[in-house]
């Protein structure tokens, strides 16, 4: 197979291909033992974390061009997350600070399987208030992928910027790609949340969704192909369902079908969907006719299968995030 990485690249190379990445970035507190609740919890692993960063981080992990754009409190953990950006080769350039609020905080409780869940510290934090006017348009324009989830889409001023700078990449002919990454805690209801998620769905030129999102999206069963296709929409490029250590399906306009996942000891499965993503946008940005190739489709999902296989064996998203070496050891070792 050819390879689909190629290391770490600067955040200053001049790489065909940019993936901007926006959102919000902020501090997991993961606890030092699985299993426990946050109350039982001796203490707490300080890790990078928010699914728009963690894709730019993995795009450039894995060698290609990527940056961040949102807001950090102009406090220690913001400029912390801002230098992590920076050290994994991602261009921040469009990432701001604000004196007035602060860095986002999400404390997460890993059960024993390695799966999570959130108790958010953002009331108002900082990614929250970035506006209309302050966004880096010259960079977002500068994309070839404009990349963003809908955690942006729950207040404002923050909802009005994400719409802003998604219409500005659409006018400019980026594609853009949406990973809900659902986060109920956050939103005010699940009705709201579905009609949130929903109200940008049809702008994107690809889509991600987990089995989970799935099911929530449509109240519905995730392995019922009718309700994956009550997600599609025409002009969609490619959605992708994310299936777990299953691996994944994929739905284009011309061919379907699924690309098995890869049997991994499971540690903390934070991050996996954000590798995958990562991977699967690093390619595209690269040649997106895998949208019209199948058996390149199937190489590159098979790719990402391991990517965010690799990311659950690790605690944190950014730390777990895997090399193009590591990604492609696994592929030849086989899937599931």
């Amino acid at each position: 197979m050819a390879p689909l990485g190629d290391g770490v690249a600067p955040a200053a190379a001049a790489a065909p291909g940019l993936v901007v990445s926006f959102g919000e970035m902020l501090i997991d507190f993961v606890p030092d033992v699985a299993g426990v609740s946050l109350a039982e919890s001796g203490g707490f692993v300080k890790a990078p974390g928010g699914a728009p960063a963690n894709v730019a981080c993995a795009v450039s992990k894995l060698g290609g061009s990527s940056a961040f754009v949102g807001k950090f409190g102009d406090d220690e953990f913001g400029h912390m997350l801002v230098d992590i950006l920076k050290q994994n080769g991602v261009n921040a350039e469009g990432c701001l600070f604000d004196q007035h609020a602060r860095t986002a905080l999400a404390f997460v409780t890993l059960k024993s399987n390695g799966e999570r869940e959130f108790m958010f510290y953002r009331n108002p934090s900082a990614d929250m208030l970035l506006t209309e006017a302050e966004l880096n348009l010259d960079l977002i324009r500068r994309a070839r992928i404009f990349h963003y989830g809908s955690i942006s889409l729950i207040t404002e001023p923050c909802r009005s910027a994400h719409v802003a700078a998604m219409r500005a990449a659409k006018a400019g002919g980026i594609l853009c790609s949406y990973d809900p990454n659902v986060r109920l805690p956050l939103w005010p209801s699940e009705q709201a949340a579905r009609d949130g998620i929903m109200s940008i769905w049809k702008e994107a030129d690809f889509i991600k969704v987990s089995d989970d999102e799935v099911a929530f999206l449509t109240q519905g069963d995730a392995n019922d192909e009718k309700n994956v296709l009550s997600l599609w929409f025409e002009g969609l490029k490619l959605l992708i369902v994310t299936d777990g250590e299953k691996g994944c399906r994929y739905f284009t306009k011309d061919f379907k079908g699924s690309v098995p996942g890869y049997a991994v000891q499971t540690v903390d499965t934070t991050g996996a969907g954000d590798a995958f993503v990562g991977s699967l946008l690093l390619n595209v940005a690269k040649d997106d006719y895998i949208f019209h190739n199948e058996e390149k489709l199937r190489e590159v999902l098979q790719f990402s299968n391991a990517c965010g296989a690799i990311c659950t064996t690790k605690k944190g998203a950014i730390p777990a995030l895997p090399t193009t070496a590591a990604a492609l050891e696994l592929v030849s070792k086989g899937s599931n």
